[in-house]
């Protein structure tokens, strides 16, 4: 028999808010986090040289609430600090004990999505050897940098003994995290695992990456919180996020032994590559199609089952298009009767992490019977036809959600929850 897998504890860091309450509240209220970057404009070059001032920044983050001793925080890069701080929100929502026992911990681990090394350590210690020397090179570059050394921290911090692993697919990376650490404990390897994403790349050299492939939005530096613009015909390019957010999920027996809180249950898990460019999706986006089906094929459910899909939403004209053709060829007429939003309107793209947030947010709408709205949709996109919860939020009953995460290289992940009973 298939074991069950629920979720009991969530944790975030975002542009909306460091918490789930703040960030929920902010997101169902439509606040966008999206503003000014200040850390880029305190470059006196980054004005001329950037092109590009807006992003999705962690505001009133200190790591040394969250790791100890505090001065491990100098050890590690800011995208780990972030998912030390959303690890400990969700552990401690799950009202589990500060550490596992061995035996327990032999059967838990943790599994994050991370798209980028930790690209301020790496910079700050380049920057160190062409000026002063090797002799100056951290020796906590190395660790400060690796993208397991996320999930590695974590566990070390919780006693998680399976598994410490970190998937890199760009920005499918935090719902293949989810989708993986599902399949371990509905296959019986692990009876509980931490999951989702973490990332910190609001980096200028990053910045000017992208923005070289013309990908950000470079329209709106005078009026930041409506950079991101998804499904609007008015769209161009999405904007930089950084955070964290990671999921507590549990074997259902496991969970209840404890008389954990079930938030949700997760049910459907399904993947695909494009196979078709480095950047650009599967015309009329075959591939994320694949995934979907793979996603309701695994949870046993019909397409007219699901109420809500939190999208990936990018704010690219490409990317909201294609996803859009991909939805209606999955669900054929009952896209049109789906409820359907991008919270990245509000959060910005976090790149790995999106998945994580996004978990987070697809778990939340599950639980409250509230769907976040699209913001900035104020000129539809005749391409982009369906029902995406234009600036308002909306109440409704939400038995059963997808959460969809697509990335650079073709990676396309999606994951269902749906209510527990």
């Amino acid at each position: 028999m298939t074991r069950r897998v629920v979720i009991t504890g969530l944790g975030l860091v975002c542009p909306v808010g460091n918490t789930v309450e703040t960030a929920w509240s902010d997101l169902i209220a439509g606040r966008s986090g999206i503003d000014t970057v200040q850390s880029w404009c305190e470059k006196k070059w980054a004005n001329e040289c950037l092109g590009v001032t807006v992003g999705g920044e962690v505001k009133n983050f200190n790591p040394e609430d969250f790791v100890e001793p505090k001065k491990d925080v100098r050890r590690m890069g800011r995208f780990i600090h972030f998912a030390m701080a959303a690890s400990q929100e969700a552990w401690l929502m799950a009202g589990l004990p500060d550490k596992l026992s061995d035996e327990d911990g032999n059967r838990a681990g943790c599994v994050l999505g991370v798209g980028m090394i930790g690209m301020d350590v790496f910079t700050d210690n380049y920057d160190a050897l062409k000026e002063r020397g090797p002799r100056r090179v951290s020796a906590f570059f190395i660790p400060g940098t690796i993208s397991n050394l996320a999930p590695a921290q974590v566990a070390i911090r919780r006693n998680l003994r399976a598994d410490n692993w970190a998937v890199v697919s760009a920005c499918a990376a935090g719902t293949h995290a989810i989708g993986e650490a599902f399949t371990k404990i509905q296959s019986g390897r692990s009876d509980l695992m931490l999951c989702g994403g973490a990332e910190s790349a609001m980096h200028p050299v990053a910045v000017a990456g992208f923005n070289s492939m013309h990908a950000l939005c470079a329209s709106k530096n005078n009026d930041p919180t409506r950079a991101s613009r998804p499904f609007d015909k008015t769209r161009d390019g999405f904007v930089m996020g950084e955070g964290a957010g990671v999921l507590v999920l549990e074997e259902l027996e496991y969970a209840k032994k404890r008389s954990a809180n079930i938030i949700a249950e997760v049910v459907g898990y399904g993947s695909s590559c494009d196979a078709n460019h480095i950047t650009a999706p599967a015309a009329e986006g075959e591939g994320a199609q694949r995934a979907m089906r793979q996603a309701l094929q695994s949870a046993g459910l019909k397409p007219s089952d699901v109420v809500y899909v939190n999208a990936h939403g990018t704010s690219t004209p490409i990317n909201d298009k294609f996803e859009t053709q991909a939805i209606k060829g999955v669900f054929g007429e009952h896209a049109y009767k789906l409820k359907i939003s991008s919270t990245k309107s509000m959060t910005g793209h976090l790149l790995g992490a999106a998945g994580g947030i996004e978990g987070v947010f697809t778990a939340m709408s599950i639980k409250t019977n509230m769907m976040p709205p699209t913001i900035n949709l104020d000129h539809p996109d005749p391409d982009c036809d369906l029902d995406y919860i234009a600036n308002h939020a909306r109440a409704g009953e939400v038995s059963v959600a997808m959460s969809n995460s697509f990335g650079f290289g073709g990676a396309n992940a999606v994951v269902i929850m749906k209510k527990f009973s």
